[in-house]
């Protein structure tokens, strides 16, 4: 991802979250992941991977998020638990009633998790309206079967398959609004339920249920208490169906760390333990963490006790975990040139594609998105978009306008709980700078260019959001006021790429590039 894909830190500053805290971390400002010199800050990912499910296979680790109304559901690779990278995306379409008509919004994918059997990689997750599915792969790269309905059913979340040592298959999972935890009976391809399960345990907003074997015991890890406030329970039992012990684990206590809770425990192949999690940060999304972890009289510890009463807080860095490979500090990517046979897996569309309304070879080098009628942004079909990353920075973009025609707009999108668009709009015969918001769509001032780069500027510590447009590639004009974005629909802000009609379904945006600089 060209150079901001380099250095996710300039480290010539001395590390200041060592493994000897001994009082509660500070906000880390623009710092954050791999600091380039055996160490880490939090989040280890400013970016909304919500729900975060994570598995150790052999030297490498495999995680998933939710991605609700987002096609495809990314897999991410890791040497170290810290650099991620893109390798595939499950699945690219819902054939569900609704989907095609942007009537999902918060819907979809929820909290799903990864597991592997017998060297096969599964991946599960409920809609809150359509029921619980699933995938599975060779190889986590992919390709990854064709999505499979295990229970066509409404108001589950939050599933997880276990197969036990003599090869017993479960799954757990809990309901929409947050429990109880409920165990099913499984086959053992995953692909039905064989019971209609049990409750193995009730608690306050309780949900992301994920299992684990170690020693005597099954243990449950689950968030319990909601996003912005909640904590993490770890739950034990020599009887998968309990009765269950519980414990608190990790808590906010004296941090700034706000609900750090719903995630993956991974072990690494050299003896240690760690403990991937959510923090839910405005306008970025749910931001992912890793703390440290260890056991203790057959209880998992997690980060580091600050406040003394008992429960783990969470750490603001930490050494990075061991490897027997040099890493170098990298991001999942974000530019792309539209040079390549597809999409760049660090995009998503809004609800199902188009396929036949959107292409990388009709114009080699450019993404071309046809204009499909729609009364708004929020209507139109084929929005690509990707996840905002980091505190600082710029996304630009640059627009053909050749092609546009009557009704058409297109352009940039910042997403999230409100839509501001910037971008090209055709109106009697004159093509003209235009901004959509919550006020609507309105025509800025005539443009008289075939050509225009339209950029968004954001400092998402201050909440602060602007765009701004050229004509030459060089000289950036504002376009439009400053803004703010806020989480929506259980996503974080994002920037988009758009093209739609309010007219009638025809015109083409062809856009060239995207380029992503990260200002850390």
């Amino acid at each position: 991802m060209n150079s901001s894909s380099k250095l996710l830190v300039l480290a010539g500053l001395a590390f200041l979250a060592v493994s000897c805290k001994s009082t509660a971390p500070v906000p880390n400002g623009n710092i954050w992941g791999d600091t380039g010199d055996g160490h880490y800050l939090n989040p280890i990912l400013a970016a909304d991977y919500s729900d975060p499910d994570a598995i150790r296979y052999g030297k490498k680790y495999y995680m998933v998020a939710s991605d609700f109304h987002f096609m495809g559901m990314q897999v991410l690779e890791s040497d170290d638990l810290v650099n991620w990278k893109l390798i595939s995306q499950v699945y690219d379409r819902f054939d569900r009633p609704g989907w095609n008509e942007m009537e999902h919004y918060g819907q979809g994918s929820w909290a799903p998790s990864i597991r592997e059997h017998n060297g096969r990689f599964y991946v599960y997750f409920c809609t809150p309206d359509e029921g619980l599915f699933m995938s599975s792969a060779e190889n986590p790269a992919g390709p990854w079967e064709p999505l499979h309905c295990v229970k066509a059913i409404s108001g589950w979340e939050d599933p997880c398959p276990f197969w036990d040592e003599d090869g017993t298959a479960y799954l757990g999972h809990s309901r929409v609004g947050a429990g109880p935890i409920i165990l099913h009976r499984m086959s053992e391809d995953g692909k039905e339920l064989l019971d209609d399960g049990k409750t193995v345990y009730e608690g306050p907003v309780a949900e992301g249920t994920k299992f684990l074997r170690y020693g005597d015991y099954y243990y449950l890890s689950i968030p319990e208490g909601g996003v912005q406030a909640g904590w993490q329970t770890i739950l034990r039992s020599k009887d998968i169906y309990g009765p269950y012990e519980r414990k608190v684990v990790l808590e906010t206590g004296s941090t700034f760390i706000n609900g750090p809770h719903q995630g993956a425990i991974v072990d690494t192949p050299y003896g240690e333990w760690w403990f991937l999690h959510f923090q839910s940060r405005d306008p970025l999304g749910r931001v992912v963490h890793l703390q440290p972890m260890h056991w203790e009289d057959g209880w998992p510890v997690m980060g580091e006790d600050y406040d003394g009463n008992g429960v783990g807080e969470p750490v603001d860095g930490w050494t990075k975990p061991k490897t027997r490979k040099k890493t170098e500090p990298s991001l999942p990517a974000s530019s792309d040139d539209f040079n390549g046979p597809g999409l760049g897996l660090q995009w998503q569309f809004n609800h199902n594609p188009v396929v036949e309304a959107w292409s990388l070879s009709r114009r080699p080098g450019f993404l071309a998105i046809d204009a499909l009628q729609a009364d708004s942004f929020k209507k139109a079909r084929n929005t690509v978009t990707q996840k905002l990353m980091g505190y600082e920075g710029l996304y630009t973009t640059s627009l053909d306008c050749t092609s546009l025609v009557e009704g058409q707009f297109a352009g940039l999108a910042c997403m999230g709980r409100n839509n501001d668009c910037v971008g090209v709009l055709v109106e009697d015969g004159m093509k003209y700078l235009a901004l959509e918001d919550i006020d609507g769509l309105r025509k800025i001032s005539p443009l008289d260019a075939d050509k225009v780069w339209l950029r968004l500027k954001f400092d998402s510590n201050s909440n602060i959001f602007v765009f701004s447009y050229s004509t030459d590639g060089k000289e950036f004009l504002p376009a439009g006021q400053i803004f703010t974005a806020w989480f929506g629909f259980w996503k974080g802000a994002r920037p988009a790429l758009f093209s739609f009609n309010t007219v009638a379904s025809a015109g083409t945006a062809y856009f060239d590039d995207f380029i992503y600089q990260l200002d850390k």
